[in-house]
């Protein structure tokens, strides 16, 4: 049984996510749309309110807020309840914004309405700089979006890649409103003309079946399809006057047509010069520290690719902390190993006697991952120090059960008879201490809300381990003491040690013994300090300050600033 808990345990160790802590944000779902040249305004009353009118109740739904730019942009975010499926959420509100689309204006609708799964922590920040003075912020920019961020879409782990910066290349044609006076034309007719012109046009085939006999080559027709330059656009004709000797009028008559960017309502910058940045989102239970590899490795393999004088930096890396945490929290295990052992060894003075308990933290400890593997859980900082506090207490089965064990061969008894009349004794008392455990640590994991779901993976570990424990107890250490345990020797002399720790132990271990009997002829008096001991710690409870999680320095600072209605862009980036 120990070897198929630790085979499994095994297995389980290198399959669990790694993480901080459990997810106990609520999951979100997102919701963008564009309707260019819209202020915020009217993107309130004809985007915002015909959506949300349908979000608005979906099931499981926390809150919803939603943000209007002057620049036409809509977000709307969903929150969840904790633990809702997120693939569901989505699917939900985008049933919902569907009911919604038909109340929307045309141009709305032709840029499209997004609806995704949103993660609330970002895994890295992956910036783009460029040595070569042709590389703008839009080059970058668009080089991450075009060549970088579908490839990293595809990674495992990675949930979403969002990229900052500028933003796509576009053509941007701009008007003369006096020459379009002049010619009689509206903003709408610009629109028009190019949207019928710049289409990809089905042509079809020349010598398709049905054909005349003897037909034979069957040739696929290619027509000059959406527009690619500059020059192309500004031949599109907006106007043709048949009656004044047919007149054309292009765009280049009214206006011009230039390559840039299709909104400039953002930057990035990296240490003050003009660059692009990529972050990437994890997938809720992905491994945080090996998608963060798989990204490097990507961005290692992409830059062998770039132009000349393109570089790459990760300045913001969440795992780094996640990293050095964990590892952290790993010696701590260890050490508490190696301290209990120590102190096993130290009490119990037999090597023979200790292996027995010893035994019992690696396969308690590692079968413990396969209980979280079985529950759901992730690798994170409270499963840890669950796994830390449980190796004190999972050896005390053990203890208990070598005790027993060697009392009976102190009687004579030989080790196969003294385990099996130990275990007719502490059976009982093995199944009730795991139960006790069981009714301390089980209750939280029902606690709901946030702080449920940050303390179920640290109680739910720890009642794990207690189970594996008291099977442990019952199965393995039995077996263990009859096999290593031998009869009592008292002419064997102890080593110096000992010897010395015994000198000093066992006068503690009568003053305290008689401290307790008198103890217990004052117990009234014994009760009455308890209970002033109690208020202490009650009011110690009431003046320490509270809070969620502790916080720790993560080698990161980041400022917000919001500049008065009205800012423009060139202000907030002063």
């Amino acid at each position: 049984i120990a070897i198929v808990i630790m085979l499994l345990g095994g297995v389980a160790i290198f399959l669990l996510p790694v993480a901080q802590y459990p997810p106990i944000t609520p999951p979100t779902v997102q919701v963008t749309a564009t309707y260019p040249g819209a202020s915020a305004k009217t993107l309130i009353e004809t985007v915002a309110l015909p959506i949300e009118q349908q979000v608005n109740g979906v099931e499981k739904m926390l809150y919803m807020q939603s943000t209007c730019t002057s620049d036409g942009r809509y977000t709307l975010t969903v929150t969840f309840d904790v633990g809702t499926d997120l693939d569901f959420a989505q699917v939900l509100v985008q049933n919902r914004v569907a009911a919604a689309m038909s109340l929307l204006p045309t141009a709305v609708q032709q840029q499209g309405v997004v609806t995704k799964k949103k993660s609330t922590a970002i895994l890295q920040i992956i910036t783009l700089t460029s040595t070569n003075k042709a590389h703008d912020a839009l080059f970058l920019s668009n080089y991450g979006t075009i060549e970088l961020r579908d490839k990293l879409a595809r990674l495992p782990g990675v949930g979403d890649v969002m990229v900052f910066g500028i933003g796509e290349y576009s053509m941007r044609v701009w008007l003369d409103p006096e020459r379009m006076r002049q010619c009689s034309l509206m903003p709408r007719d610009i629109i028009n003309a190019i949207q019928k012109q710049n289409v990809k046009v089905a042509a079809g085939q020349i010598g398709m079946p049905p054909a005349p006999a003897g037909q034979d080559f069957q040739i696929t027709v290619n027509v000059e399809g959406a527009l690619t330059e500059v020059d192309e656009f500004e031949r599109i004709i907006v106007k043709a006057a048949p009656e004044g000797g047919g007149q054309i009028t292009r765009i280049r008559d009214i206006g011009r047509v230039e390559l840039g960017a299709r909104t400039y309502g953002q930057f990035f910058k990296m240490d003050g010069s003009a660059a692009g940045g990529i972050a990437i989102y994890q997938l809720p239970q992905a491994n945080a520290l090996d998608t963060a590899k798989r990204v490097k490795s990507a961005m290692d393999q992409y830059a062998r690719n770039f132009p000349a004088g393109l570089t790459y930096l990760i300045p913001f890396d969440t795992t780094i902390f996640v990293r050095e945490s964990v590892n952290e929290v790993y010696s701590t295990l260890y050490e508490a190993g190696i301290l209990v052992l120590l102190v096993i060894m130290v009490f119990l003075q037999n090597w023979r006697a200790t292996l027995v308990p010893a035994t019992t933290v690696p396969v308690t400890i590692v079968g413990a991952f396969a209980g979280m593997a079985v529950l759901g859980f992730s690798i994170n900082l409270l499963t840890l120090f669950a796994i830390v506090l449980a190796i004190g207490i999972v050896v005390d089965d053990a203890i208990v059960v070598v005790e027993g064990a060697a009392k009976h061969i102190e009687h004579g008894k030989t080790p196969k008879q003294a385990s099996i009349d130990a275990m007719g004794e502490l059976f009982g008392p093995i199944i009730g201490i795991t139960l006790v455990l069981m009714s301390v640590f089980l209750p939280p994991a029902f606690m709901p809300g946030i702080t449920g779901q940050m303390y179920r993976q640290f109680a739910l570990v720890i009642a794990v381990t207690a189970v594996i424990s008291a099977i442990n107890a019952i199965t393995l250490k039995p077996t263990q003491c009859a096999l290593w345990l031998r009869p009592y020797d008292p002419k064997h002399k102890k080593n110096f040690f000992f010897r010395a720790f015994n000198a000093v132990y066992e006068p503690s271990e009568r003053f305290y013994t008689r401290m307790i009997r008198s103890m217990v002829r004052f117990s009234g008096l014994m009760v009455f300090m308890a209970l002033i001991l109690v208020g202490i710690a009650g009011w110690g409870l009431m003046k320490i300050p509270t809070g969620f999680i502790p916080t720790e320095d993560q080698g990161y600072m980041m400022i917000s600033a919001q500049l008065p209605d009205g800012a423009s862009l060139e202000r907030t980036e002063r």
